[in-house]
């Protein structure tokens, strides 16, 4: 992909989709790669490659499962821009997730649990990062709090050093139900799904 951004450098529509593979961390994979080799989460980031080389109407719903398995962390890094860019468009993303580095960029987080299988399955938390942090019976609340920093009495979070505020949009649940924002103003709305 790399060198196909640089072959194709004079082609925009061919430059606009190779650069949207290298956007969502796939700059490693070969042209003409034969799709039974790759991965579920290159697969996943494949299709959002292609949505997002379209022109966006800003209002349309993209639901990811565990789309950072196998990720590096840099490759993290891209896609949660990517996801930013998406919900900046005005789009909502739901995305079904275990790792902590995306849930706590979350605008909002369904915490379903306690345990996996006859153990689960129930509304453990739902809120924002923090406030997911804040329940107590919520294990992904616990590995949160850690991540975060620890919640003052007024529900004002006391921010761990050297931790940077992320930039949300409107908060919007699973059932539709618009929840308060408290951080820096964009546009769209975003959900985003933690596995407990």
């Amino acid at each position: 992909v790399e060198e196909g951004i640089e072959h194709f450098g004079k082609f925009p529509k061919i430059t606009r989709i190779l650069t949207t593979l290298h956007d969502v961390g796939l700059d490693y994979i070969k042209l003409g790669q034969s799709a039974p080799t790759l991965s579920g989460g290159e697969s996943q980031r494949i299709k959002l490659a292609k949505e997002l080389s379209k022109r966006s109407t800003g209002k349309t719903l993209y639901m990811l499962d565990e789309p950072t398995t196998f990720l590096h962390f840099e490759d993290i890094r891209k896609l949660l821009t990517v996801l930013d860019r998406l919900v900046d468009s005005g789009n909502t993303v739901l995305v079904i997730e275990h790792n902590l580095d995306v849930i706590k960029t979350a605008d909002w987080v369904i915490d379903i649990g306690p345990e996996g299988g006859r153990g689960g399955g129930r509304l453990v938390a739902a809120g924002t990062p923090e406030d997911v942090a804040a329940v107590k019976e919520s294990h992904t609340g616990s590995f949160l709090k850690g991540m975060l920093g620890v919640k003052k009495a007024g529900g004002n979070r006391q921010k761990a050093a050297g931790k940077k505020e992320s930039a949300v949009g409107s908060k919007q649940s699973a059932a539709g139900k618009k929840a308060p924002v408290s951080r820096a103003k964009t546009t769209g709305t975003r959900t985003k799904k933690a596995g407990g």
